[in-house]
């Protein structure tokens, strides 16, 4: 049973909360003055003032009450801190534990550095003002609301002696993401994983309404959270001191709970180690803006939406504002808190816990720090033979599956390695995980019920924003990931990778953030393939959202057949500091290149393929072929197929690419060709005929500045889709063989009249197809059984 504090303990909570909400304000007001040592005038404050209070006092008052539980249990601890533009309140409590200079020298733990503090927050050539990647001890910025419980739960995953602390805005209560990831300890293994403590802190406001949990009656909320599987405990109010007295007490209680529950299921009992645990939850109710000013020109600011942002926004230019400001600062007492040189007294600094163990300092914010190269397996034991171009079939993501099955075998005992998707596992034909890992499941099981188990190390839960948090928290603490999803249905996480993205752009620049395993996505069951569902289930459109982003990060990558899926995989899942999506289908589809071929071909990421083209050597093609992805291939080789057959003198090369970054000139992305090689491949004035996986125009955007632009032609994807035959979704979108063809005849210079009859035909066996799949629902035989036999 959790005890009551000494007194002398409380006194000690308060003045570190005090010490760390004065600086949270002065982040928002002071450039300079940062003690009060004089009056404060016009000039010691920002020009701009930016930042949010209104959180920032509820954030102090949960590290203080963390440092005290960490120090005392000796616990190893991450908070995730949900409403990250508190940024303030965590950048207070990295510089009072001594964690923010130890990662930024130059900001001393006195009065020089304490000025520095505040001058830089939300100043130019400064830090932001959410909990950024600049911010020690974080990997959740918050910039937009939804994602910190899922974050908290990958982080937990595989962490056994982790606990995650992850305080949840009411503001972030509302959204869609955050109701899904109260799911999430439905799959936390209290044997092999670490444990969340939500932490659900109702100050009552947003930006400018009130929150619906603050608003509902006790009784209903609590039937809400028992009802997620969690035993809510209950502290609020307005004076510190009974605050700090009952969140000790509900803190206390909450990790008394949690080590019984690891206890009991890691010594293997029976009878309520296989029943589903009820994890604590903390319900922190603590008024908005609690310890600022009360009243501003009239008006209610604390407990109030005034209280959000900056409460006092006239300081400089009203002298009542600026008296104001002075009298909040200066009900902290700072002279208690710091010495005449600005370091924080011994009372303040009693219960912040030494070395690592600082919040500031956690080893699981900076998981590159944790970071161990995983085992892939070597490709030779699962690629497909090809002793021929296009003469056998095999199911791309199935032969990945092998792969994977046996990645989770080698890693089975270092737990490092997860596969997350939306209960597409088997249907994207990688279920041969399960020979290896069931589904990790902690609710109840029935007879009929197959893979499920307490250990497992696959995630599966119809909530594409669960997988990315997951995944995302996995990876920024040091660990590994797969994220298998259709490929139309992931543009449900567009906001999400765009947040991630921009996250791991700025730590790359941050020399002490040590480099994180890259954020993996397998789109499947794509566009091509969709057939059978129809247009809402025919959308390509990621790749185009991704590659918009900052190229030091985003990869794309279009492998053609299984083996080299094989050899992008072991390329992606090796990388660091990326996010890699890998477009691939799996459906059964020829099999072009060799192992050997495919690492050679994937390394260079584009590249000729001679045996399918009629180039002599002796002169320039007259066009070129070019395709990226299974099925674009497929019909491309098609093209060039029938072209050797009708039209034998026409010199065709065939260019495939791999890697659509390769498509940007050098200058604008690591992996972008240089001019002369790109001119090499698609030539500088001969036509070219790009048959492409997704949007047309994505092409053209990424090969826009080349000097063969004007002679660039792309089919791909333009929305016209339906339930229909497999050979009919390219047809309805022009990229089909004969429409390759035809294009080829258009815009070869002086072909379109010599050869018009070839052209005719191919327009006849489009009619033709027409006609076939109405009567039959089949596609033609000459389709259907298509092989490459040249």
């Amino acid at each position: 049973m959790a005890k009551d504090l000494p007194k002398h303990r409380l006194a000690a909570l308060d003045a570190y909360w005090r010490a760390a909400n004065y600086l949270s304000a002065g982040q928002i007001y002071l450039l300079d003055n940062p003690l009060l040592t004089r009056p404060l005038t016009p000039e010691d404050i920002k020009p701009r003032l930016l930042g949010h209070w209104g959180t920032s006092p509820g954030l102090n008052l949960v590290h203080t009450h963390l440092d005290r539980v960490i120090q005392d249990r000796d616990l190893d601890v991450l908070c995730v801190w949900g409403p990250g533009h508190g940024g303030p309140a965590v950048l207070a409590n990295a510089w009072l534990d001594g964690s923010y200079t130890r990662t930024y020298p130059d900001v001393t733990r006195d009065a020089a550095g304490m000025r520095r503090l505040m001058r830089q927050f939300s100043f130019p050539g400064g830090v932001p003002s959410h909990v950024a990647p600049q911010t020690p001890g974080s990997i959740h910025e918050g910039g937009e609301l939804g994602y910190a419980l899922a974050h908290a739960y990958g982080a937990a995953l595989d962490n056994p002696d982790l606990l995650v602390a992850c305080v949840i805005g009411d503001g972030e209560a509302e959204t869609g993401p955050l109701a899904a990831s109260w799911h999430a300890d439905k799959f936390l293994d209290p044997v092999h994983d670490g444990a969340v403590l939500p932490i659900l802190h109702l100050n009552g406001y947003k930006i400018a309404n009130p929150t619906l949990l603050a608003r509902v009656p006790r009784s209903e909320l609590d039937e809400l959270l028992r009802g997620y599987g969690h035993e809510p405990l209950h502290v609020g109010g307005a004076d510190p001191l009974r605050v700090h007295h009952d969140l000790a007490r509900a803190l206390d209680t909450a990790l008394d709970r949690i080590a019984a529950i690891q206890r009991e299921a890691r010594a293997g009992r029976t009878g309520k180690a296989r029943e589903r645990p009820r994890w604590p939850v903390i319900v922190l109710r603590t008024p908005k803006g609690w310890t600022g000013p009360d009243v501003v020109d009239g008006e209610p600011v604390e407990g109030t939406w005034r209280a959000h942002q900056v409460p006092l926004a006239r300081v400089r230019e009203d002298p009542e504002h600026l008296r104001q400001l002075e009298a909040w600062l200066r009900s902290y007492r700072p002279d208690e808190l710091f010495d005449a040189a600005g370091r924080p007294s011994d009372l303040v600094l009693s219960c912040v816990p030494a070395g690592p163990r600082r919040l500031g300092a956690s080893v699981h914010a900076n998981g590159g720090l944790l970071t161990r190269a995983l085992p892939v397996p070597a490709l030779e034991d699962f690629a497909v033979p090809v002793d021929k171009p296009g003469s056998t079939l095999h199911e791309p993501t199935r032969v990945l599956g092998g792969l994977l099955a046996q990645l989770m075998r080698d890693t089975e005992q270092r737990r490092d390695f997860r596969l997350v998707g939306p209960d597409e596992t088997a249907s994207n034909r990688l279920q041969a995980v399960y020979e290896a890992t069931g589904k990790a499941w902690q609710a109840d099981t029935l007879p009929t019920d197959e893979h499920l188990a307490r250990d497992g190390r696959v995630m599966e839960v119809l909530c594409e924003h669960l997988c990315q948090g997951w995944l995302e928290g996995y990876t920024l603490t040091g660990r590994h990931g797969l994220f298998s999803c259709y490929e139309a249905f992931v543009h449900i996480v567009d906001s999400m990778v765009n947040q991630h993205i921009k996250w791991l752009g700025t730590a790359r620049g941050l020399p002490w953030r040590a480099p994180v395993p890259s954020l993996n996505y397998l789109l499947t069951s794509h566009v091509w393939r969709q057939d059978h569902n129809g247009f809402s289930h025919q959308d390509p459109g990621f790749v185009d959202h991704v590659l918009n982003k900052s190229p030091d990060v985003v990869r794309v990558y279009l492998p053609p057949d299984a083996n080299t899926l094989l050899c992008v995989a072991e390329h992606v899942l090796d990388s660091r500091d990326h996010v890699n999506v890998v477009v691939a289908g799996k459906q059964p589809c020829f099999d072009w290149l060799s192992l050997d071929e495919a690492r050679a071909h994937c390394a260079r990421g584009v590249g000729v393929w001679a045996w399918a083209g009629t180039e002599d050597g002796t002169r320039e093609p007259d066009v070129v072929l070019a395709c990226a992805g299974d099925v674009p291939t497929q019909e491309a080789l098609a093209a060039a197929a029938l072209l050797r057959r009708h039209l034998p003198e026409l010199a065709v090369r065939v260019v495939n690419v791999v890697d659509m970054t390769r498509l940007l000139p050098a200058e604008e992305h690591p992996h972008g060709m240089r001019d002369s090689e790109y001119d090499a491949l698609f030539t500088r004035d001969r036509p070219v005929v790009f048959a492409y996986h997704g949007y047309p125009w994505l092409v053209h955007r990424l090969a826009y500045r080349r000097a063969g632009h004007a002679h660039l032609h792309v089919r791909g994807y333009k929305e016209s889709g339906t339930t229909t035959t497999p050979f009919d979704m390219v047809v309805r979108n022009d990229l089909d063989r004969y429409r390759l063809v035809m294009d080829v005849v258009d815009r070869v210079p002086g072909l379109s009249v010599r050869a018009a009859a070839v052209r005719q035909t191919m327009a006849d066996a489009r009619t033709r197809h027409h006609s076939w799949i109405r009567e039959h629902g089949v596609d033609l035989p000459e389709v259907a059984h298509w092989s490459w036999s040249q």
